[in-house]
């Protein structure tokens, strides 16, 4: 539900943001600034909170997903999820390629969150709340919009800037 709540709070501030930007609406601009805000507070926030879920609260994080508590991998998730926030809040100030690489690095761990939910629940029938329902959905949905809204972004921008599909930002050719 906590993911939900960040996508929806990602979305809300994308749009106040666009409301009070000065610069002309395009494609490329409107793409860029929900992205920017999906990367800062979808992934970077939200993450930052897991990693908090993941050590602070170890034990309720633990019970919430089906884990047993005291599990060391708990802490190798809680620092993935400390790296992912990193990412995304530096996005903040660091654009060009470090959106996508922050992009791919929260997709493969959310995407692979996924499969080891899906796998939890055909295996070990694990349906506990935060393995099964909204954090599946969510391990799936918000990757995926994150992936289509950097390959509109990248799209936009180089339509807009009249560049050929083969074209660097640079100008070299590929």
């Amino acid at each position: 539900m906590l993911s939900l709540v960040f996508l929806i709070l990602g979305l809300v501030v994308g749009v106040i943001h666009l409301y009070l930007d000065k610069q002309p609406r395009t494609n490329g601009r409107v793409a860029q600034i929900f992205l920017l805000w999906y990367l800062v507070i979808t992934v970077g926030v939200l993450s930052f909170l897991f990693f908090i879920s993941h050590t602070l609260f170890a034990k309720s994080s633990a019970q919430s997903i089906g884990w047993p508590a005291g599990n060391p991998f708990q802490s190798e998730v809680a620092v993935a999820n400390l790296t992912i926030a990193t990412l995304g809040i530096l996005c903040y100030w660091i654009r060009g390629n470090f959106w996508v690489a922050t992009v791919v690095a929260f997709s493969v761990q959310w995407l692979g969150a996924a499969v080891v939910h899906i796998r939890e629940i055909v295996v070990a029938q694990d349906y506990a709340p935060n393995n099964a329902g909204m954090t599946l959905y969510m391990d799936i949905l918000i990757p995926l919009i994150l992936i289509a809204l950097l390959v509109y972004y990248l799209y936009a921008t180089r339509h807009e800037q009249g560049m050929s599909p083969r074209e660097r930002p640079t100008g070299q050719v590929v």
